[in-house]
Order: structure tokens, then sequence, then C-alpha cells
């Protein structure tokens, strides 16, 4: 028997896939807007009234959505506002990175109910594996007690690391971490965890945490740079976060922006916090380096000035380029720096290149601080399965087994 011939072409829609598709956009207008009546939500999506009724009483009936108290609003009749349910759903979220694994727990809203972190072993994920999958039973179980809804609304877990994946990397590259990357390490959660996995970079997991709570909320274009050990961009195109194919799109960090003169090494190994490490003589695995790092850039030392004014200007050509080749409403820079680094830094891109965002009708400033805390990146990750589960996307109208909502 011979077998089928593969076959390209996009996958039709069908009802069903329209219906959860709606879904998703009542509730992401609840998401923006807070509260909306009936009559609100069909104005703004575009939905017939029966429609939105149809579905806000099957939101309302999966414990989605709440009616608040009627509001009456000059002489007609009294409207019911809706908001969503911050107990609907839960996600977990989990962080890996060179020396620390960070784990927290959000809810249907996006608020955080439970956190914990923990030092990784050396030795790879043979060695850490088990520290990672504690820290999770931690969490899961804080949230329990937080919530009593918490174990039947779970919508997944989130894990996000440094990448690129995919990659044929050695276990000597200090800027890769080659042994997690080849890891099974969705195989190795979903099995300890019992919970649906995904997995994405920690740049991409810093553009969903902004646009759940942060800067590029209720945004459809946005770049979030993320400036961590190495630097990265996560991507909000359309409203939806690209991946690329293989899930390595925005890894600006490994490219050879603005050299100077011969320097032609990475903008990662130039602009990156662990240059920054490297030019102060700091251990990156030292408990107390975010709060000596502080320090050094309030005092505006010589060493932390001379990055500061280096990193600028190869960023500049960064944004320059994520500009002039996605056009974002925005650019947003995310960090897990000190506060008083991350705003001495975007002071110093100032003033920007020229690129086609310098537009008159310009709302937003091209380039903005985002979240600077360091649990920005397990935020992102417990807002995937959130967002994944919830928020409207391409897949939402197609024939795909994988979208539930």
């Amino acid at each position: 028997m011979s077998e089928i011939r593969p076959i390209r072409a996009k996958s039709g829609t069908n009802q069903e896939g329209a219906s959860a598709h709606n879904r998703r956009v009542i509730i992401e207008a609840l998401r923006l807007n807070g509260t909306l009546s009936r009559a609100e939500l069909s104005r703004a999506t575009q939905l017939t009234k029966q429609a939105v009724s149809n579905i806000v009483d099957e939101l309302e009936h999966d414990g989605l959505v709440a009616a608040q108290e009627a509001v009456r609003n000059g002489r007609g009749q009294p409207s019911t506002p809706y908001r969503l349910v911050p107990d609907g759903a839960f996600g977990i979220g989990l962080q890996i990175d060179r020396h620390v694994t960070r784990a927290l727990a959000v809810n249907l809203v996006g608020s955080v109910l439970a956190r914990a972190e923990a030092n990784l072993p050396s030795g790879g994920p043979d060695a850490g594996i088990e520290v990672v999958l504690e820290l999770v039973g931690r969490v899961r179980d804080a949230l329990g007690k937080a919530s009593r809804h918490s174990l039947e609304r779970m919508v997944g877990l989130g894990a996000a690391m440094p990448g690129p994946f995919g990659l044929d990397t050695s276990d000597d590259d200090p800027w890769m971490m080659a042994s997690w990357q080849k890891f099974p390490l969705v195989d190795a959660l979903a099995v300890g965890t019992g919970l649906s996995v995904s997995l994405q970079n920690d740049s991409a997991a810093c553009a969903i945490a902004e646009r759940m709570v942060g800067a590029a909320h209720g945004l459809d274009h946005a770049v979030c740079i993320y400036l961590g050990y190495g630097i990265g961009a996560g991507l909000i195109l359309n409203g939806e976060l690209y991946s690329g194919g293989n899930g390595n799109a925005g890894e600006i960090g490994m490219a050879l922006l603005a050299p100077r003169g011969a320097d032609r090494t990475p903008l990662e190994h130039r602009a990156s916090l662990a240059a920054l490490y490297q030019r102060l003589n700091l251990d990156p695995g030292d408990p107390q380096l975010s709060s000596k790092v502080e320090a050094l850039a309030a005092a505006k030392g010589e060493n932390v000035r001379a990055w500061v004014e280096e990193a600028a200007e190869d960023l500049r050509w960064g944004v320059q380029l994520i500009e002039n080749l996605f056009d974002p409403q925005t650019v947003v820079l995310t960090t897990g720096a000190p506060a008083t680094l991350a705003r001495l830094l975007v002071e110093a891109m100032q003033p920007l290149l020229p690129s086609l965002a310098e537009r008159p009708d310009r709302r937003l400033p091209r380039l903005q601080l985002g979240i600077v805390d360091p649990w920005t990146v397990a935020l992102g990750a417990a807002s995937e399965p959130i967002s994944r589960a919830f928020d409207p996307r391409f897949s939402a109208i197609l024939k795909s087994p994988a979208v539930k909502a």
C-alpha cells in the first residue's frame, strides 16, 4: 500500500472553531476593560446581541464570568455589567536559569497567588530536575491553600528558560544552557506533575507578562526586549506571540549589530547583564548579586557608566532594527536587573536612532521601561497557559483539537 502523499494547505474553519474564537474574544474584552455589559460587549466585538448573550451565559455557567450589581444609566433599563472571575482558571509558571529556578502561580486575571525559588545545583538537569519538580510541588500546594478551586481549574504549567533551542551547542559555551536545552524538559515536567506543559524562551515569557499586566497590556503589536544574562526579544504580532519555526524568534542577542571596528561579537556578549558582571568582576551565582549591582549603579562608578554607555549604543541599533522590521506600537525593555540600573540604561539610549517609528501621530513612546523584576520570566511562564486557553488566536478558528476555550 502506497504512503499518503503529504499535501500543504491551511486548515479550514468550522462552526465549533468560530464559537471557540468568539468565547475568547469576549474573555479578552473583559480582561482589557474590567467590566462590560452585554450591550457594550456586542458593540465592542461586533457580535450580535444574541451571540453575546449565549456566550456570556455559557461563560457564567462555566464559572469564568460573573454578573455585577445592575447599573442604571439615564432613563433606560438598568444594565448588568460582567467581569472575569479571578478563580475561574489558574496557571503555574516555571523559570529555569543558570543558577536559580523560580515558580509561581497566577489566576485568570494574572494575580500572583504563590511563589517560591531555589538554587539549581551544578550538573545540569540530571541533578536539577528533582529540585525543579519539588519547587513546582511547593507552589502547587501553596496555591491549593490559597484557593479551593485550583485543582479542578488548573489549565497548565508554562516553563521558560534561555534559548535558542534545537542547536548543536557545546556544554563549554557559557552563553548557552546546552544540557538543559537538550534535555526532554516538557516530557519530564508532564510526567512529574501530570499537567499540560509548554516551553518557551525567557524573552517570549517576558512579552506575555508585559501583555498580561505590563506596558504591552491591550496592545496588538509590541516587541519586548529582555535584558538578562543574555538578550532576547519577545514578539507580539497581530495580538499573538510569534515564536518562529523552531521557537527561536527574537534571538537578537546573537545578532552582530553595530560592530565597533573589528569587534563582530554578538550583541549579548557586549550589552547583556553577563557582560556587566564580567566588567565588574561579579559572580553571577552570588546570592547578593542584585543588591551589589544596585549599589554600584546608584554610585554611578566608572565601570558601570562605561558599560551603560556602550550597552546603550548597541541597544539603540537593536531598537532601530526592530522598529523597521516589525513596526510595533512600542518597544518595551524588560529586565530582572535593579531598577536604578534599568533607568540609567533607558535614559542613556535616548535619543533613539531615526526609524519608521518616528510618526507624528504616535500615542505611545517608541521605547519604554517595562516590568523590572527578577520574577518577570516566571510570571510570563505562568500566564502562558492562561493565554493559550483563553486569548483570541488564529488557531481558535481552525480545526484544531488542541484548542479548548
